[in-house]
């Protein structure tokens, strides 16, 4: 089993800035991707951003220029810098994580989520 531990979330007001943190812990032989997804009331769950081993990155159209992500493969830790922000981006935001277990069986985790909320 692997298990993923968010934290970070917080109030804060528009323009301020957060940092998230996740990390991965369990039976992990590798992390093919880890990323941050939202979902905010009344919608459905959107990815934010996710970063693959190799360093390849993907963001949501309207966190570009906003938000930063990154890795640590040998920690099995991800953070997600985010700048900016603004009130559409209050939601909880979950960590994910596309793990390989030394059973060499594949699966995708989620975190239990941080809420984030941006006052205006």
């Amino acid at each position: 089993q692997v298990q993923l531990v968010e934290s970070g979330g917080g109030l804060v007001q528009a323009g301020g800035s957060l940092r998230l943190f996740c990390a991965a812990s369990g039976s992990i032989f590798s992390i093919n991707a880890m990323g941050w997804y939202r979902r905010a009331p009344g919608k459905q769950r959107e990815l934010v951003a996710t970063e693959t081993s190799g360093g390849s990155t993907d963001y949501a159209n309207s966190v570009k220029g906003r938000a930063t992500i990154s890795r640590d493969n040998a920690k099995n830790t991800v953070y997600l810098q985010m700048n900016n922000l603004k009130p559409e981006d209050t939601g909880n935001y979950y960590c994910n994580a596309d793990v390989t277990d030394y059973t060499n069986s594949r699966d995708v985790y989620w975190g239990l989520g941080t809420q984030v909320t941006v006052s205006s």
